[in-house]
């Protein structure tokens, strides 16, 4: 059906069109940007448009994105960067308000058109629509993140989100900011309907033309919402968000609590307060730095140059955890996979585990069979030839990676890429005898694959960009983050690491609890204590590791350790380690008792600090900020501090250093200040 086009007024962002029908197509194409996102220019001409229609009314209005695969990523992050008070955040989050209030109060039927991602501000957008149709795709999701950049919902989300899919929902998206897929998103009601995408338009119109009644809310909700039932259901909120989050370090899930709670009932107070309450977050350390986090890991996305290669097929060698899982990843992300190993039982736990991965992150039984489909065992290495990527993930061993060089380089087509997932061992170590020593790439994925996002992009002096961009375009491919760094011992992450996990272990032989250790890690912000992660690593890999970096840069080797090692005592795979281990936990002792040391926290955080600034100084990456984003997605350290230098900077260079050298003159030269603090910049 025929469109007319309507005077844009010199708008650069939207543009509307009417049809036969009475329908107003009001449509977003944020110009200069291959994603939508909702500033201040943008949000004013939606504005003005809003106007135009109250001015000339039309039969109902459906807001739809201009772009491919996509309807609004949310808003402008950049932009709200720039601010430099909570009242300048206020003043931009209320324009943000009373655009959506305005929206929401046009006299017609209103229906979002959500043709893929709708996230933060763009499901706001959406949500202040009165119908949303979405895209069956699986790329489609829909999300309120916000928390994640240590702010909330700010274009009346915080109210919206709840009034249509309930008050339990509405918060597990808030306070999570985990994403929404489109089966999901129609049976929790936060879409009326889920098309095909070639039947999205037709949708719409159809909702548009035929809006359907809507059911109020149900007694249950008003039950929870009233003034008796929020303080009951705020405080079962709050015990659910402290098992994740301190609200010293991650304020904005509380705030949302403390919101609904104090306002679930008076909407348009609820909106100034929605406003006050995320311009002052805004301000906060912890959002700054995560915001900053986010920035860092847009950064991390857009590292390397263009290829001529198309990600078709990987081989890898080697079915243990680490190869078997990077295997069912890359089949995961669509890839075509052939798994290598000595012998079929060996490749079979692989293959069981894939399918759990599959079941748990597809869920659809078809989907599920076609991600298996693409996962097949190869005892012979039939699928070396045909592979662009071929990764070997055997056991740290150099003399053997090297004689698996020698089998499978000529064997490889022409351009492919020769990676090895060492964790530890020089690529100049493991080149020698290949044809092209140059070609030799690590990707270093880190345990369990699925979860953390960062790959190592090990390279030398001597590698050629274009294959360090073919390796980086690989983990691209795969929805990892590619972390680009120079060949040394440990690389980045294990470096960093490594000297926490020994030092926990050093406290312990001093007669500190183990889980007094663990504590005191997690009260600085780490996701998981040192011994705990020790146990979960495996103590026979971090014995091999430490051994490795104890030699090139003598980081200590506690001999509890080797002992343990020795027994078979290996941790969580074992069942057994510095802690016990049940059902996948760690079965820690009641000592509630057990005082701290009062420089625990020192002794654990800063010797990664140090480090990072030795791996800076050797030039293993030479860029401050991918370093600490490196850090932040390879080891889990606390984002809301922003990495370790960023840490180091606002707590004040001078104090890190002085620290250090009191821990050196208590405990030993291990805490010596890096040579490289007195070049650190800024």
């Amino acid at each position: 059906m025929g469109k007319t086009k309507q005077g844009d007024n010199g708008a650069r962002h939207w543009s509307l069109e009417r049809d036969a029908d009475g329908i107003a197509w009001l449509t977003l194409d944020k110009a200069g940007s291959g994603a939508n996102t909702l500033g201040r220019e943008v949000m004013a001409e939606l504005n003005e448009f809003l106007a135009q229609l109250e001015a000339e009314p039309a039969r109902a209005v459906v807001v739809r994105s201009g772009k491919p695969g996509g309807f609004v990523a949310g808003a402008d992050i950049k932009e709200f960067t720039g601010l430099e008070s909570p009242e300048q955040a206020f003043e931009l989050v209320r324009l943000g308000q009373k655009v959506m209030d305005r929206l929401e109060a046009l006299p017609c039927t209103t229906v979002a058109m959500i043709n893929g991602f709708a996230l933060g501000g763009g499901l706001e957008l959406a949500l202040a629509c009165d119908y949303r149709v979405l895209a069956d795709d699986p790329k489609a999701v829909l999300g309120l993140p916000e928390v994640k950049l240590g702010i909330h919902p700010g274009f009346g989300g915080t109210v919206r989100s709840v009034r249509t899919v309930g008050v339990f929902a509405a918060m597990d998206m808030m306070l999570t900011g985990r994403n929404i897929r489109p089966k999901q998103a129609r049976s929790m009601g936060l879409v009326d309907q889920v098309v095909p995408e070639r039947h999205l338009e037709r949708a719409a119109r159809t909702l548009a033309l035929e809006p359907p009644v809507r059911k109020g809310q149900s007694l249950r909700e008003r039950a929870l919402s009233s003034p008796a039932g929020r303080p009951v259901v705020a405080g079962i909120l709050e015990k659910q968000v402290a098992k994740k989050a301190r609200r010293e370090h991650y304020p904005a899930p509380y705030a949302i609590i403390d919101l609904w709670r104090s306002y679930g009932d008076r909407p348009e107070e609820m909106y100034e307060a929605e406003a006050r309450s995320i311009s002052e977050l805004f301000c906060t350390d912890a959002s700054r730095n995560l915001v900053r986090v986010f920035l860092l890991q847009d950064r991390l996305k857009s590292l390397g140059g263009p290829v001529d290669v198309k990600f078709g097929h990987v081989h890898v060698v080697g079915a243990g955890v680490m190869g078997g899982d990077i295997a069912a990843w890359c089949a995961l992300r669509g890839l075509s996979v052939t798994l290598q190993d000595r012998a079929p039982e060996h490749i079979a736990p692989a293959i069981k585990r894939a399918r759990k991965l599959f079941e748990k992150k597809l869920r659809e039984p078809r989907l599920v069979q076609a991600a298996m489909d693409r996962l097949t065992p190869d005892v012979s290495g039939t699928g070396v030839p045909r592979a662009e990527v071929v990764i070997e993930a055997i056991f740290e061993n150099a003399e053997a990676k090297r004689a698996l060089y020698a089998e499978l380089e000529p064997r490889m087509k022409a351009g492919a890429v020769l990676a090895t997932n060492t964790s530890s061992i020089r690529l100049e170590e493991l080149c020698e005898g290949l044809e092209r020593p140059e070609g030799l790439i690590g990707l270093h994925f880190f345990n369990p694959v699925a979860m953390m996002p960062l790959v190592e992009v090990i390279h030398t002096p001597g590698t050629p960009t274009q294959e360090i961009d073919k390796a980086i375009a690989f983990a691209r491919r795969i929805d990892r983050l590619p972390l680009p760094c120079r060949s040394a011992p440990g690389f980045v992450v294990n470096r960093v690491l490594m000297p926490y996990m020994m030092e926990a272990m050093l406290i312990a032989e001093d007669g500190v609890p183990l889980p007094v250790i663990d504590r005191a890690a997690k009260a600085f912000g780490m996701p998981m204590g040192p011994v705990e992660l020790a146990d979960t690593v495996g103590l026979d890999v971090a014995l091999n590791v430490a051994r490795i970096l104890g030699e090139a840069y003598g980081i200590p080797v506690p001999k509890h350790l080797e002992e343990m090692v020795e027994r078979k005592q290996l941790g969580r795979k074992t069942g057994e380690g510095f802690y016990e281990w049940k059902d996948g936990k760690a079965v820690k002792p009641d000592d509630d008792k057990a005082r701290a040391p009062d420089d625990i926290q020192d002794r654990l955080v800063l010797p990664m600090v140090n480090e990072a600034v030795k791996v800076w100084d050797d030039s293993v990456v030479e860029d401050l900020d991918l370093l600490d984003a490196g850090i932040i997605f390879g080891t889990g350290f606390a984002p809301f501090r922003g990495g370790p230098i960023n840490y180091a900077k606002a707590r004040g260079v001078a104090d890190v250093v002085a620290a250090l050298n009191d821990l050196k003159e208590r405990h030993g030269d291990r805490f010596s200040p890096a040579a490289g603090w007195d070049k650190l910049p800024g």
